[in-house]
């Protein structure tokens, strides 16, 4: 448990149908594409946050190649410390496991999540522009425009260098 009463492990066997709902909901699917990427998101390793009893927060990433990628990150409540709770464990699991960053993909729209990860250290490190509609052929659901009317076009990479010297989220 940290400072602010928020408790993160790994998701419990008896939760992944939560877990698929959620994702659902929260994502429209299970599927999330990132990178020409197809991620069954219920099928990785997922993360939750508990906060007085309830979860709070899910994560879900994936290490591979000696990189992790966070698939989706959701805290259900905002300004609570539950999206940094589950960054801070996510980078600490990759630090474990020697990855060399943890990486991730948003899309153009999504400037909350720009504003949040450049917060806790991570870099824009790549535009993958136009990209989205390729990923819309293998998933027609994403919408053609999001958060602020912006027109979702755009894959945008963060990453967050791991090593001796790196800084860690905050």
């Amino acid at each position: 448990m940290n400072a602010r009463g928020l408790t993160v492990r790994p998701l419990r066997a008896q939760e992944h149908d939560w877990l698929e709902q959620q994702l659902r909901r929260l994502w429209g699917s299970t599927q999330i594409v990132s990178r020409g990427h197809v991620h069954d998101a219920a099928r990785l390793p997922a993360l939750v946050v508990e906060a007085g009893g309830e979860l709070a927060g899910v994560a879900t990433f994936e290490v591979r190649d000696g990189e992790c990628e966070i698939v989706t990150i959701d805290a259900f409540r905002q300004g609570e410390g539950i999206g940094s709770a589950l960054l801070e464990a996510i980078v600490g699991q990759a630090a474990r496991e020697q990855c060399r960053r943890v990486w991730l993909i948003t899309t153009n729209d999504n400037l909350p999540a720009l504003r949040f990860y450049q917060r806790r250290g991570l870099r824009l490190v790549a535009v993958h522009a136009g990209v989205v509609e390729e990923s819309r052929r293998v998933k027609p659901s994403i919408p053609l425009v999001g958060e602020y009317g912006i027109p979702i076009r755009d894959e945008l990479e963060l990453e967050l260098v791991l090593g001796p010297s790196a800084r860690r989220p905050s």
